[in-house]
């Protein structure tokens, strides 16, 4: 199929972060608790359904503050810190990636009409949010999982 022949899409928010933090701080969200309002006009109310019997979901957001400008297409050091190597925005979870989507592995505490409450969701208030699934392990790594030390030290405080 060419490019020519796709449907055209647009990805749409589904709700927004709610709570939680107000700035994008890198370090210290594992306790931050927030709320995701669903927009009723994008999804009906049964849309979550049996999510309540998740523990955790994978919540799929915008980075909405980040400026066009501001984006990195290219390779930096994380964080801007001199000890870590020069790597690639691929190799980086950082906010400023060339289309501004985040996604964060969150406690899922509370299924309510139009909203979920979780626990260490990494995005501020206002944050637009444009989907939720549930964690299955099943989808998680398998086999062994590497990481450069670089990274280990980055996620040292996260959480």
């Amino acid at each position: 199929m060419s490019s020519g022949d796709r449907e055209a899409f647009e990805v749409r928010a589904i709700g927004w972060v709610r709570g939680g933090r107000t700035e994008p701080v890198d370090d210290a969200w594992g306790a931050v608790t927030s709320t995701i309002e669903l927009d009723g006009a994008q999804l009906d109310p049964e849309a979550v359904r049996g999510l309540a019997g998740f523990s955790h979901v994978e919540v799929v957001f915008v980075f909405d503050r980040v400026a066009e400008a501001s984006v990195c297409r290219g390779a930096r050091r994380p964080r801007g810190n001199p000890a870590w190597p020069e790597v690639g925005i691929l190799a980086q979870r950082a906010r400023d990636r060339p289309n501004r989507i985040g996604t964060t592995v969150c406690r899922l505490v509370a299924v309510d009409p139009g909203r979920l409450t979780v626990i260490g969701l990494d995005a501020v208030d206002g944050t637009p949010v444009v989907d939720v699934k549930p964690y299955l392990p099943g989808f998680g790594p398998r086999g062994d999982v590497r990481q450069p030390a670089w990274a280990e030290e980055l996620m040292a405080g996260y959480w």
